[in-house]
């Protein structure tokens, strides 16, 4: 260590001063000085990855004879560390790097090789050992395929099975209230409470079939395809023998890709899971605005529901209270359409044989991945299981809504139906009251055929 606090590291472009407590090496801390652009390090959820990675290929170069088992023993260690998010304050390089991910890779390598010479009293070599048979441009799109899928099995896919449960519970619960029915955010004929919220049960479970879809290709690794795909310096069994061993670790069903040069030219998988992330989002974009709608007022909006009391709503205006968490989720999905801009766009930059755009299109996804399973989690605790149902804003506009004389429209018609809800609107009457006046029909028939609640039943009722 120097007087300085640094201390002299070395690579093949030269010394550089390294912080002398660094796990890092020389090539990180020339990423650290390159680009000090965002401030933004790797996810969690990617250095996990990377761990998760090392670890399975020192693994495969053991089974495959060609890394001794001292060596590849600390190495199993070091980067089970990693993984496990003991040494996370040592990965400072920014998202905004070099586009392959090297300079996070090189990270991985040397901080991983310092803990394992340390450990074994040994040399581990950042390239030699750590990186044996394997290259930056396969393990940084490996990384990424493993990150998203660890992610939407253990977060994202259990958050939205948690909003789905939690609405259809809610439903069966509010099954006896019948509303008005809004298209155009006009009134419309009537449903009950539990046919809406089914309709956004129905969204979320969709959204989660269409992101379990897309596993098949997602738990396709392009490790062992190493620089361009030709698999150079690695053995012809390394992906496969690599693919198996983080298999058993993590519980996917991890394989090589079917085409190593797409799985390193392409972010295709990276763009499909992101479009099918935008979709969950526009899903709980519809939920956090049919909320705070149902919740608008109390006096001067819809006031079909009250959500749960949560905080103050106004520096100003005392006893505000806001529809905080269907705000926070509708913020959170704007956030993932946008990051599913970038990563189109990164996915783009697949030029020859590598895309380029490889650390910003890690960041969004496992960004999207994260706050969509928080927003899930928020909407459904705080939001839909807690809210109540006003009743009798409920059938105040049912009883004033003229738009129940279509039910009206096979005994009379439709244009002494429309002139009825045409009177009815303009007189402020209940359409049952204005249809006695204006058909044949008596109270009792009326009555029958204007039921709300049968109404939404379906069919024609005769």
């Amino acid at each position: 260590m120097g007087d300085n606090g640094f201390r002299i590291e070395k690579d093949s472009m030269g010394e550089l001063q390294v912080p002398a407590d660094a796990l890092w090496g020389a090539q990180t801390q020339r990423a650290v000085e390159n680009f000090p652009v965002s401030g933004l390090p790797v996810p969690r959820a990617f250095i996990r990855a990377l761990g998760l990675v090392k670890g399975a290929a020192a693994g495969a170069n053991l089974k495959l004879d060609l890394l001794d088992e001292p060596r590849a023993r600390a190495i199993e260690q070091a980067a089970a560390a990693v993984a496990d998010g003991d040494h996370d304050a040592h990965f400072p390089v920014d998202i905004f790097q070099t586009g392959s991910g090297t300079s996070s890779n090189m990270n991985a390598n040397e901080v991983i090789a310092t803990l394992a010479t340390a450990a074994l009293g040994d040399t581990v070599h950042p390239n030699d050992h750590v990186n044996m048979g394997q290259s930056s441009n396969d393990v940084i799109p490996t990384c990424i395929h493993v990150s998203a899928a660890l992610e939407l099995k253990e977060s994202l896919l259990p958050a939205l099975d948690h909003l789905a449960t939690t609405i259809e519970e809610k439903a069966r619960s509010c099954d006896s209230h019948v509303k008005t029915g809004r298209t155009h955010l006009m009134d419309a004929m009537p449903v009950r409470m539990s046919q809406e919220l089914g309709g956004w049960a129905s969204q979320v479970r969709n959204g989660m079939a269409r992101l379990e879809s897309g596993l098949p290709r997602l738990t396709g690794l392009a490790q062992g395809g190493t620089a361009v795909g030709t698999g150079i310096n690695a053995h012809e069994s390394f992906g496969a023998v690599f693919a198996e061993l983080l298999g058993e670790q993590t519980g996917l069903g991890f394989h090589p890709a079917d085409d190593y040069f797409e799985s390193l030219s392409s972010q295709d998988t990276a763009v499909e899971l992101s479009g099918q992330l935008k979709t969950v989002a526009v899903s709980v974009m519809k939920i956090a605005n049919d909320l705070r709608w149902m919740n608008s007022g109390p006096l001067a909006g819809l006031g079909e529901i009250a959500l749960p009391a949560l905080q103050p709503g106004s520096s100003i205006m005392p006893g505000k209270v806001n529809p905080v968490i269907p705000e926070s989720a509708a913020m959170v999905a704007a956030q993932v359409i946008g990051n599913d801009a970038t990563i189109t766009v990164a996915g783009q930059a697949g030029n020859f044989q590598l895309n380029v755009m490889l650390p910003v299109i890690a960041y969004n996804l496992l960004q999207s991945i994260h706050v969509l399973a928080s927003a899930a989690r928020l909407l459904a605790d705080k939001a839909i299981a807690g809210f109540s149902v006003n009743e009798g804003n409920l059938q105040a506009a049912l009883e004033r809504n003229p738009i129940l004389v279509t039910a009206l429209n096979p005994v009379i018609g439709y244009e002494l139906g429309a002139a009825t809800a045409k009177k009815a609107y303009a007189d402020g009457r209940p359409i049952l009251e204005v249809a006695l006046e204006m058909t044949d029909l008596d109270e009792n028939e009326l009555s029958r055929l204007l039921d709300p609640a049968g109404l939404t039943e379906g069919g024609i009722r005769k």
